[in-house]
Order: structure tokens, then sequence, then C-alpha cells
């Protein structure tokens, strides 16, 4: 007994100074970094505090708009690292955005007055609510240069639906939901006129309007209804962004703007510019909107049709206390809802302040009809210091503002001193300051605009990053900052250049709340979220060639993909025939992604696994096109080709047949059969195995056997073709047919091991 505690003292002294010894060497070894890179203790903790270990997942995605590049970025906090770019307004090559003929319809939809666009700038992206809680199930984003709004659903991060402002000429002030989504909120950035007719600029006061869309969304069909959606016209005012009332002040929003002098520039006249004659008020108009009266009032048919599209003209809007007026600072650019829906925060851009605006003095205002006069459109004006609740000073151009989780604490960007404001808004008092580099713009708390935010990190979106990166040329990357808002004092820890147009707006969302699909149903079209009508199951191929009465063909192809090969391989077509390609991937398992490219004819798809995506042209020019496979999909990803074929027309062949470049004998015959016998065994132990645990609690398992068996089916139907060519003596076949099998088989054995390391991973039990 004596000796076994004397063993055990001595393997636990051995394992306290191996512990000690493996420290100490670790210690050493991190100050030599230290040393080498000129790092300091406060880079290592703020190093600490963003590193995500290999294979490990962040605790939350940011969606953030592209800015120029027209797509929504997604990366992950904290460890900053770019997951993905959605195509939005913009055609995407990677996913195949605007080149198959399914997402080429989502941005037919985008069309503007009978022109195809193929870029946007994208600003303000909005997560869906519900119970004024992000929901995690839509994604909206604005287009400014071209008053549209895009539907991303979250199930696959893909656009899905976009809708054209058929009033507005540009809106910047969107995309904002309210609490549950049944509104999404866009306003007009710059006046025009409602028609599409030309208004000289001397009728501008007149003629030229603004104004805020509320989108109505579907929930069950998950898209916009313009027909059920509607504006309310607004004056001539340069509106921009805004936000919706919650708890307190649900059924209002509330939209700022700038140039309330509606002033119009002309340097090539002579004239002031616009920056002039736009900025000499000291305040402009906050715009105190009714939206669940307005939306009342155009179910009743009080509204009139523009261009097709409801608007509530101003006139009704006031005559029934739809909307209000309350002056705001110069310049303001954010307008932002306290998560009780009690305070809205606004910002001038020309001022040092930032204004808090009480809803309860707004309501008791508007009900004692206590207005400072009206505006020249007959809008009444709810005085400033009636309806204040503080006004603090946080630096020289706030922008916009964030929610903490901590009660009464926000976070404002402040343009022109680079810095970032922590204040109280209900103490009114400045609580830190954080300089950033350098000139920010939006900032992004963790949730930071909804009922309960959950503070923990900031984001500062720097318009400009001068010096903080590698130089790349005279266009620099953009520079978001991940600050630490977690204690009492702000503290930054990294700088992210983002190298994808200049992103606006960002948001937040805790991770867990995604539940996004790894795979589609067999046949998917994913842009309308129904089965495709030209789903291909394996063994189904077909070409068809048809002509109509005019003698115009066209060469259709029911297709498949699989690692790895495309089926048809051979695609035969007369010159001027209409091309139409329909693929199907058959694979099952995650992120088996398929591409397909072809030489001269602008065709590049992606085939997520389950997915059918076609692709039309017209085979204009006779020759040879070869197509490939563009994803990286198994060993034999270069072998996954094949060929277009387009004769001249008239054409007529001669007869011939191939030649076999290698001619094999009953010996390779044999030789192969032996190989693949053996890999049966090896494919056999991996099924013991995995078929001896728990495997269908683990849904990325099932789906990688349910690939492996059908790859096995394909190899018994290859098996079976090179006996029956042996049988006949024909071993040149029946050698090939072989080597298909094992290909088959190789496959197989890929999706085992695969599944056999994640059960081994994951903890997978034995079954008894």
């Amino acid at each position: 007994m004596k000796r076994k505690k004397r063993i055990l003292s001595l393997l636990v002294s051995t394992a306290v100074g191996l512990a000690i010894s493996s420290g100490a060497f670790a210690q050493g070894q991190l100050e030599k970094i230290m040393k080498a890179r000129g790092l300091t203790q406060k880079d290592i903790l703020a190093a600490a505090k963003t590193y995500t270990p290999t294979g490990g997942r962040d605790e939350y995605l940011a969606f953030a708009s592209g800015g120029q590049s027209g797509q929504v970025i997604v990366y992950g906090i904290p460890s900053m690292r770019i997951l993905k770019y959605i195509g939005v307004f913009t055609p995407e090559p990677w996913q195949g955005y605007g080149f198959d003929d399914e997402s080429k319809a989502v941005l037919a939809q985008g069309d503007v007055r009978g022109q195809h666009l193929t870029y946007g700038d994208t600003h303000h992206p909005a997560i869906s609510e519900t119970n004024g809680d992000y929901d995690g199930q839509y994604l909206f984003i604005n287009d400014k240069a071209n008053p549209r709004v895009a539907v991303i659903d979250l199930k696959d991060f893909e656009t899905k639906q976009i809708v054209v402002n058929p009033l507005f000429k540009s809106q910047h002030g969107g995309a904002f939901v309210t609490p549950n989504t049944e509104y999404v909120i866009t306003a007009s950035q710059y006046p025009a006129p409602y028609e599409n007719g030309y208004v000289p600029l001397d009728q501008f006061n007149e003629k030229y309007r603004g104004g805020i869309t509320y989108w109505k969304f579907d929930r069950k069909k998950g898209r916009i209804d313009p027909s059920k959606s509607f504006v309310v016209e607004a004056p001539p005012y340069s509106q921009d962004l805004s936000d919706a009332g919650k708890l307190a002040s649900d059924g209002w929003s509330f939209t700022n703007s700038f140039c309330s002098e509606r002033y119009v520039g002309g340097i090539e006249r002579g004239r002031p510019p616009f920056e002039a004659g736009c900025s000499s008020k000291d305040t402009d108009f906050l715009h105190v909107i009714n939206w669940r009266k307005a939306a009342k009032l155009i179910a009743e048919g009080k509204g009139k049709k523009i261009n097709g599209f409801n608007v509530l003209p101003i006139d009704v809007a006031v005559k029934n206390g739809v909307m209000f007026l309350v002056p705001e600072p110069k310049s303001p650019h954010g307008v932002d809802v306290s998560p009780d829906g009690k305070y809205i925060i606004v910002s001038g851009k020309l001022d040092s302040h930032t204004s808090v605006y009480s809803f309860d003095k707004i309501m008791k205002a508007i009900k004692a009809k206590k207005f400072a006069g009206k505006d020249p459109y007959g809008i009444p004006i709810l005085p400033m210091k009636d309806v204040l609740h503080t006004q603090v000073q946080v630096g020289l151009g706030p922008l916009h503002t964030q929610f903490d989780a901590k009660k009464c604490v926000v976070y404002t960007s402040i343009y022109v001193d680079s810095m970032v404001t922590k204040w109280d808004y209900c103490a009114g008092k400045v609580l830190d300051q954080i300089h950033i580099h350098y000139n920010i713009g939006h900032l992004m708390a963790m949730e930071g605009d909804t009922e309960h935010p959950d503070g923990k990190y900031l984001v500062a979106l720097n318009k400009l990053s001068i010096d903080r990166f590698n130089p790349v040329g005279p266009l620099h990357p953009q520079n978001h900052q991940l600050i630490d808002i977690s204690g009492k004092k702000m503290q930054l820890l990294y700088d992210m250049p983002i190298p994808l147009g200049e992103p606006h707006y960002a948001v937040a969302i805790k991770a867990d709340k995604l539940k996004p699909e790894v795979r589609y149903r067999s046949g998917w079209n994913s842009r309308t979220d129904s089965r495709s009508p030209y789903k291909t199951r394996a063994g189904r191929e077909k070409t068809e060639r048809h002509c109509d009465a005019d003698g115009k063909c066209t060469v259709e192809v029911f297709g498949t993909v699989i690692r790895s090969h495309i089926n048809p391989e051979i695609i035969e077509a007369e010159q001027g025939d209409t091309v139409k390609i329909h693929l199907t991937n058959l694979e099952r398992a995650e992120d088996e992604v398929h591409g397909f490219a072809m030489y001269g004819h602008n065709v590049q798809l992606s085939i997520e696994p389950g997915k059918t995506v076609s692709t039309t042209f017209v085979a204009d020019q006779e020759g040879v096109f070869p197509y490939y496979c563009t994803e990286f999909c198994s060993a034999l990803h270069l072998e996954m080709e094949g060929y277009l074929l387009v004769k001249p027309k008239g054409y007529k062949a001669e007869k011939a047949s191939l030649k076999a470049g290698t001619v094999y004998t009953k010996a390779d015959y044999e030789k192969q059969v032996a190989t693949n016998l053996k890999t049966q065994k090896v494919i056999d132990q991996v099924v013991a195995f995995i078929t001896a645990r728990n495997f269908k609690d683990f849904p990325t398992v099932v789906a990688l056997v349910e690939d492996a068996t059908d790859q096995l089916g394909f190899a018994k139907g290859a098996r079976e073709k090179a006996e029956a060519a042996a049988a006949k003596g024909d071993y040149q076949n029946a050698m090939l047919w072989a080597n298909q099998w094992w290909q088959y088989q190789v496959k197989t054995a890929d999706l085992g091991l695969r599944a056999k390391t994640y059960l081994e991973e994951h903890g997978a039990k034995v079954v008894k």
C-alpha cells in the first residue's frame, strides 16, 4: 500500500514538474515572439479575445452592406473572418449569381425603366424581427443608386426577390423593419418628381417630392407584396435614415432629413453648390409618422395611385394626424429608437451635440395640438424644446447610435473627431471615449438596434484606412475595427480590412439564432423555393432536340453532376441552335458543390447539393467548346469534363468510330478486379465501424452515409457492366467499366472515412 502511495506521489510530482516546465517553456516562447514582433502585453490580450481556435465558431455573425459592390458581406465576431459575399444587385460568379437562368430572373426583377442593371450601392441591411428581436429568418438591403430593396433568405443566404420603387429616384434611408416585420421602411434621398417625365428645376418646390415607403412583407411567402405597400408623401426635403418605434412607440416611425432649405445648386451656372445652401439653417426636420394609421387609410382607399403604387398624399396625412415634424440638429444622419421605445436619439453631422427626444412628450404635444407652426406644405411642427429629453455634447460630427445591454448606455460614432463616445442618454452624461482610425461612419453593437441588445462588442465602420494596412494602390480597403465594450472602458481589439466596396452599415446577430440549411431537397430551385421542373435523377439523363414551324431549333439537356462526372459528357448542336442545359447535383453530403463552366459562352454555374440550375444561350458559332467542373470536388476533379460540339448548318458526318488510346487485355481486367475486391474489404471495415455506432444521431454523417450508399449502388451497376463485357471477351470495355467500378468505390471510401472521422471527433457511442 505504501509502495502504491509513493508511486502515486512520484507521478503527481512529475506531472506538476512537467506542467511547470511546459508553462515556463511556453512563456519563454511567447516572450521571444513578443520581442521579435514588437508586441505588448496589451496586444497579446487583444489577440486572445479575438482568437478563434481551429474548427471553432464565432458567437455572432455580422451582415455588412457591400456599398458599391452591390453585395452583402458576412463575417464572424470576434474572429472578424469573412465567411461569404452574398450576391444581391450585381452578378457574383462564385455563386453563379447572375449566370444561371434562375438567378438571372431575380436580377431581372430589379430592372429600372426597361434598363437591365448590373450594379447597385447597398447601404443598410436589416434582419427580420419578431417581437422586436432578431429572428434570423430574413435579411433586407436597399440600393441607394436605384431605389430597390432585396429580400435575402437566411435559410440559404441567397437573394430571393428584388422590388423596385416606382416613385423614388434615390433611396439612402433603408432598410429598417417594424417590430414584427410587418413592413420594411425605406426613405427617398434626393427629391424628384414621382412621375417619370421631365420637370424643370424651377418647379422644384411644387413638383419635386420626397417620401417614406412602407413595403408590406408577407411572412408566409417570404416576399414583399408591392400591392399592399405604400408611400407617405413628404416635402422636397432630403429624407435620410429611419427607425421604427417599438414597445411604447410601436406603430410609429421616425425619419430625419437634411436640406430642408430646399436649395438647388448649380456650380456650372455660377450658383453656390448644394453643400452651401443645404447647410445654412440651424435645424432640419425629423418626420414623426403614424404608420399604422397610414396603412389603415390606404386600406380604406384614402390614398391615390401614382405609377400603379399606393400613395398617401401630404394633405391626407396631415388631416388624419399621420405626419408631424420636429426640429432637429443641422444635417442629421442618424435616428435611433431606444430598446424600450421611449426615446429617439438624433445626431447632427454639423453639431457637437446629440439630441434625445421623448416619445411621451411628442405624444402629449400632439394630443394638446401644441404646435410651433406649420411647414410650407401644412405639416404641423412640434416645438423642439417641448419634446426634448436632453442634449449631450459627445464630440464634433456625431452620426449614428447603438445601444448596449446596460440600461441607458449608448455608443455614438463621431466622424470629425474620429472616435466613439459612450454615454448615458437617461442621465445625459458622457461615460467614456475611444479614438479610432479614421473617420468613423456607422457603428454596430451586437443586436444593438433591437429591444434586447447584447452588448459585448462594438464594430466601428471606418471610411478611411490610410496607413493601417499594407499599401495596395490608391484604392484602399475600408477598415472595420472591433472594440470590447464589456467593461467600463472601451478597448480596441482588431483592425479588419474590407476589400469589397464601402460598407455603410452592418447588423450583428447571435450565430445560434441562424438555422441555415446545408443542402437542398433533391432537384430544388433555390430562387423560387420550389421543386425545379427540370429536376433529373440518376439514370434519367437525356438530351432532346426539337424545332418549331419556322425551323428554329432548341437542344435541351436534362443532366446531372456527381463526383466525378457530368452526365452527359457530350452535347451536340447545330450552329444557330438555342441550347438549354439543366443540371441537378445528386450529392447529399454537405459542401459537395459542383461547378459548370464552358469556353466562350459566359457560363459559370454553382450547383450546391440537391440544387438544379439552368443556363440558356445561342450556339451562334461552330466549334468545339469544352466544359468542366469548377469546384475541386474529388481526386478526379480534373477528369470531370465534357464537350459541346457545334456543327455547321447542313454538316454531314462521315462514318467513323472512336479509337481507343490504350488497348487493354484480360490480364489488365483481372488485375483491376483484384484491386476492386481489396478496396471493398476496406469499405466493409469502415461500414462496420459506422454502423456499430449511433451515427443516425449525427445529421452530417447520415448525409455522408446516404451519398456513400448511392456511390456503392453506382459501383454495383458498373461492376455488372464490366462482368457482362468480360463474358463477351470485350476486355477493352470490361477494363474501363472495372475502373469506373473502382472510381465509385474510391468515392464511397472517401465519404465513409469522412463519416468515420466525424464520429470519432464528436464522441459517437458504440451501439450495444
